[in-house]
């Protein structure tokens, strides 16, 4: 059986890595993060610090919004759309990679010490009860301070998470 993360849709643009995981894994996308490729790719604010870094991923952004423009990859991901915290049907990558886009919604829940993406991050691990992989240590930082009970990543650590991971179970009794 493969891994799940919850994870933000530009990550998999930034660290194409995360799309030749060692074992399969399936990528849980809350819709939000989805929308927010549209903004980032047309964006003059770069997304990397380096140009030529800043070109690649914005051409990768191009690529990925491509992807999930596809009819058959909208059809799954209007269909999520339809109910709250409803699941797209899995949409292959490749043989060891899926998305699922998720509606996740943001209830304000964490709106005072987390912005819009990050709280429906969180809420879409708490709601499916999987892992989170990021590369913003002030998220993690903010999720550790406010004792939010979400297993947490970073995109640094993602062979280690793919491969051996903490357990569920035991992530349970480390709380």
């Amino acid at each position: 059986m493969g891994r799940r993360f919850i994870i933000e849709s530009v990550l998999v643009a930034i660290y194409g890595q995360l799309l030749v995981p060692g074992r399969p894994v399936e990528y849980i996308l809350p819709y939000s993060t989805v929308a927010e490729l549209y903004e980032l790719k047309d964006s003059p604010e770069p997304v990397m610090p380096e140009p030529q870094e800043d070109a690649h991923v914005k051409e990768m952004i191009g690529e990925l919004i491509t992807f999930f423009e596809d009819p058959l990859n909208k059809k799954k991901i209007e269909r999520a759309l339809t109910v709250p915290w409803r699941k797209s049907p899995p949409i292959l990558v490749n043989d060891m990679v899926s998305f699922t886009v998720v509606n996740s919604v943001d209830n304000a829940h964490y709106g005072e010490s987390f912005d819009p993406v990050e709280t429906e991050l969180i809420l879409t691990a708490l709601h499916e009860k999987v892992p989170m992989l990021t590369d913003q240590v002030e998220l993690v930082e903010k999720i550790i301070q406010a004792e939010i009970p979400v297993q947490i990543y970073d995109v640094d650590d993602f062979e280690f998470a793919v491969e051996e991971g903490i357990s569920a179970d035991d992530f349970k009794n480390l709380l």
